[in-house]
Parts: C-alpha cells; structure tokens; sequence
C-alpha cells in the first residue's frame, strides 16, 4: 500500500508541476510555437488517412496536447473535424478562443474517450510527458479510442532519460524502446524518420513515428 500511495503522489507532484508551468506561460507559449513549421509532421499524418480512395474524407481527428491551437486551426482549414485534449486550462481556453473547436480539458493521467470516436491521434510534442510507468496505459486509450486501422501521430524528443527539465516533466526515449510501447498497445508503426532534416541524424533532436491501429 505505501509503495502505491508513494507512486500516486509522485504522478500527481508530476502532473501539477507540469501543468502549472503551462498554465504560467500560456500566453508565452502560444507566441512562441504558433509559427512553427510542423508540415512534415501534418503530411505524415495525414497520408495514410486520405490515401487512395480516401482522399477528400473528412476525418474525425483528436489533437493530443493541442496546447494553442495551432495544429487543430490548420486540420479545421481543410475541413476536417478536429477536436483538441489538453491538461492545461489556460492553454485550452486560447486554443477555444483561437479555433473555435471541441476542446477537451482532461489531464494525460486521467483520460476519459470514448470509444472508436476518431480516424487519427495526432499527438504532436506532448506524449512525452507521460511518466514510463503510465505510457502503456495512455497508449491502450489512445487505440481503444481509434476506429478500425486509424492512425497515431507522435512526435517527442529523443533521449534515454526520464525525470525534471525545470518544472516540466520529460519521458526521453529512442525508436528502439518507444517501439516495444507501442506494440504493447496493439499498434503497427508504418514509418519512423527524425527531425530536423537539416541536421546529421544523430544529431536531430525529435522522433516521430506513424503507426496504425
């Protein structure tokens, strides 16, 4: 009992910390990422969602850690159905105001999806804030909330650590450990590549991966 009460405060010392210091920087955040260049990350995506006889569908997507608003604007411009997840209110309240989309306001530790609600997960610069000890649960969500053959979007830093960068909490993993994650949780990864492309691979600083339900 005690090394479980000791886990469940540790997380919740995590996700507190964590979302106060989005919460304190919303407004700086949101200037500082809105003109990101993601397009590798969108087309990846959404490629094996609208090939073939696809192409045109509108797709039910959900934006994990849509922080705001930035990916949910560009999905709803080629008029898809995004709806955006994140565990920072003030975040969610800009993505609102910016998008005028769905969004959900639920902490990573603490989802509730329903089932088979969404073509693709895109979860862009956010899964990785998920202690090791909670991935493969957030993961079993993640799938359980995918339709049949839907796709799951990440995109994390890389490393082989876990633990504090101020008060914001990393999960810093390579291919090779990420990958037994994701099998676990039932999916098949399509493609993996590093960003960015400018960069010698190893010293490219983000992973992303597509896979598929």
């Amino acid at each position: 009992m005690k090394n479980h009460q000791t886990e469940f405060g540790a997380l919740q010392e995590i996700e507190s910390l964590t979302l106060s210091h989005y919460n304190d920087n919303a407004i700086q955040f949101y200037e500082g990422t809105k003109d990101h260049d993601v397009s590798q990350n969108y087309d990846a995506f959404l490629g094996p969602l609208l090939a073939g006889e696809k192409a045109g569908v509108k797709l039910d997507i959900l934006d994990f850690g849509c922080g705001p608003g930035r990916d949910l604007q560009y999905f709803r411009s080629l008029g898809h159905r995004p709806v955006g997840l994140d565990g920072s209110e003030k975040l969610c309240g800009i993505a609102q105001k910016q998008t005028d989309c769905r969004v959900l306001c639920q902490s990573f530790l603490n989802l509730s999806l329903a089932s088979n609600a969404y073509d693709g997960v895109f979860a862009n610069a956010s899964l990785f804030h998920v202690p090791k000890s909670q991935l493969t649960n957030v993961l079993n969500i993640l799938n359980q909330a995918l339709r049949k053959e839907g796709i799951l979007f990440m995109s994390n830093p890389r490393g082989d650590r876990e633990g504090w960068s101020g008060r914001r909490y990393g999960n810093f993993m390579e291919f090779d450990v990420i990958k037994e994650y994701l099998n676990n949780a039932e999916f098949r990864i399509l493609d993996h590549y590093y960003r960015p492309t400018n960069l010698p691979v190893k010293h490219r600083p983000w992973l992303a991966i597509v896979c598929q339900k």
